[in-house]
């Protein structure tokens, strides 16, 4: 069998292993470095270059960054801030929301954006009588075009940007992807306001997120405690514990206003069936009920073994403390690394682990923390993907692939080409994770450019557009996943939305990129 053959092959056996969904993607990666290695294509070293790579680099330590922000509440005072602006009224909402999931995407990613706003936006339509089905999609695409507005948005964007500085061309700056993003988010807002109402369902969800403050109303009433008591803040909190049937503390005793054995946190009720317990027979018993108060750290540290069951998480509900411990920190921190990207003082993985250790130094986040936060499996996603693309090249695939191509097209302009590659593209991407449909394609991408003796920027912007247009499916990305049961959507809902914003998407990419982007 030919190389050619040979990546051909590994690359068909992969997208159906994505979209089979029955294998990890990450384990799906490394099958893909692993057999070409296996099969000769690759030698050892090139099948794990790509777990070096600066680009693998750069996307880790953007995770840490990300869950800096979120972590202390940084991105829920966000939330809270411009929800609260938007008024009661359905376009309102939607144009704020949209404009605050944007801006935070082009700084911490989809994923990040999208995951911190989806309590607030679900709190937000309920208190104002919409349903969350009507929010939570808007939320996920407004995401994707917000992608398009930094270097920092998606993964896709530093892919896009270190081919482009590979292919000859040269590196596109930190907001240079604003010029197509912007665009993209003024007509995903107005296709959003003007036709979701028609086009999302009405749906209640299965589940919802927690509303903080109703939480601590609940609390105080359940416990009487004293109306001045502040239960959740920036440095301390609450949270509410089952003693489990084995736990160690079974028999001890103890009282409101008590300390716990470590000292680390205090008693504010008993409860027992509900009712509280005081006096003789406040000695603990399996499924009592406690209300403890300590900082968030020691909350998390004594709620995390086996003796107690904790009712909510500490983590989360700290997450939704606005501008908590280290805000001011994280803020700095980030500011000072968009700085470095658009300055290009250093090259982007330098400024990327300058910030995550800035991070960890600053005791914004434990070193723990930092590597929890970390997204592995689009970690090993990419860094397995990126020895498929150097298959691609060193094998004459994409070059077949892109001969191909030309020979459907004719002999036609590069315009007709680019609407190709991002049919192709779009295709892909709504079946397996945009990321791997870009890593994919990059080849493919530079071998078109180069055949039809144009600019490569063009034809790598418009791969970024292509791959963020992923709004037909549920699995297409993360963030499509993440509001699909919050939303009660099904997977039939995403297309009727998606389609229109997908047009629009690939409208940009065929005829404005050219005009900013020459060939």
């Amino acid at each position: 069998m030919s190389s050619v053959a040979i990546v051909l092959t590994v690359l068909a056996l992969a997208v159906v292993a994505f979209m089979s969904g029955r294998v990890p993607m990450g384990i799906v990666a490394l099958g893909v470095a692993v057999s070409l290695w296996a099969t000769g294509v690759l030698t050892l070293n090139e099948a794990l270059a790509g777990f070096g790579d600066p680009t693998v680099i750069f996307i880790a330590t953007l995770f840490i960054v990300s869950e800096s922000l979120d972590a202390t509440g940084v991105t829920a005072w966000a939330g809270q801030q411009v929800a609260g602006r938007g008024g009661s009224k359905r376009t309102p909402l939607l144009v704020v929301i949209s404009l605050l999931v944007a801006v935070l995407t082009a700084l911490i990613s989809v994923n990040g954006a999208v995951a911190a706003l989806i309590p607030v936006v679900v709190v937000v339509a309920i208190r104002v009588g919409l349903a969350p089905s009507q929010m939570l999609m808007p939320l996920a695409f407004s995401a994707h075009a917000g992608s398009m507005l930094a270097l920092t948005g998606t993964p896709v964007n530093i892919i896009v940007s270190e081919a482009a500085a590979d292919a000859g061309a040269r590196p596109f700056t930190f907001f240079e992807f604003g010029l197509a993003g912007l665009p993209l988010v003024v007509g995903t807002i107005a296709i959003i306001v003007a036709f979701g109402n028609r086009l999302l369902p009405n749906r209640a969800p299965a589940a919802l997120p927690t509303d903080i403050g109703d939480l601590a109303r609940t609390l105080r009433e359940q416990y009487a405690l004293p109306d001045g008591t502040e239960l959740l803040g920036a440095s301390r909190g609450v949270t509410e514990v089952v003693i489990s049937p084995r736990s160690e503390l079974i028999g001890l005793h103890l009282f409101p206003g008590m300390s716990t054995p470590s000292g680390d946190l205090i008693v504010l009720g008993l409860q027992r069936a509900g009712e509280d317990v005081t006096g003789s027979e406040a000695r603990l018993r399996a499924g009592d009920t406690l209300l403890l108060s300590g900082t968030w750290e020691h909350l998390e540290q004594h709620t995390a073994g086996p003796e107690v069951l904790a009712v909510d998480d500490p983590a989360g509900m700290r997450r939704s403390v606005p501008l908590g411990g280290g805000a001011k920190r994280a803020i700095v921190i980030l500011a000072a690394m968009v700085a470095l990207l658009a300055t290009g003082v250093v090259p982007p993985a330098v400024a990327g682990l300058l910030a995550a250790g800035a991070v960890v130094l600053t005791r914004v986040l434990t070193p723990t923390q930092a590597y929890r936060s970390v997204s592995w499996t689009t970690v090993v996603l990419v860094g397995g993907m990126i020895p498929l693309s150097t298959a691609f090249i060193s094998t004459g695939t994409a070059d077949l692939i892109a001969s191909g191509l030309l020979n459907l097209i004719g002999d036609a302009s590069p315009r007709l080409a680019l609407l190709a590659m991002c049919v192709l593209t779009v295709v892909l991407g709504q079946l397996i994770s945009n990321t791997a449909t870009v890593l994919i394609m990059v080849p493919i991408a530079t071998v078109l450019a180069a055949d039809l003796h144009v600019s490569v920027l063009p034809f790598m912007m418009t791969l970024t557009i292509a791959g963020a247009a992923s709004f037909l499916t549920p699995v297409a990305t993360a963030a499509n996943t993440m509001v699909m049961e919050p939303g009660g959507y099904r997977f039939t809902d995403y297309w009727k939305l998606g389609l229109p914003l997908l047009l629009l998407f690939v409208a940009v990419a065929v005829f404005w990129v050219p005009v900013v982007w020459p060939f």
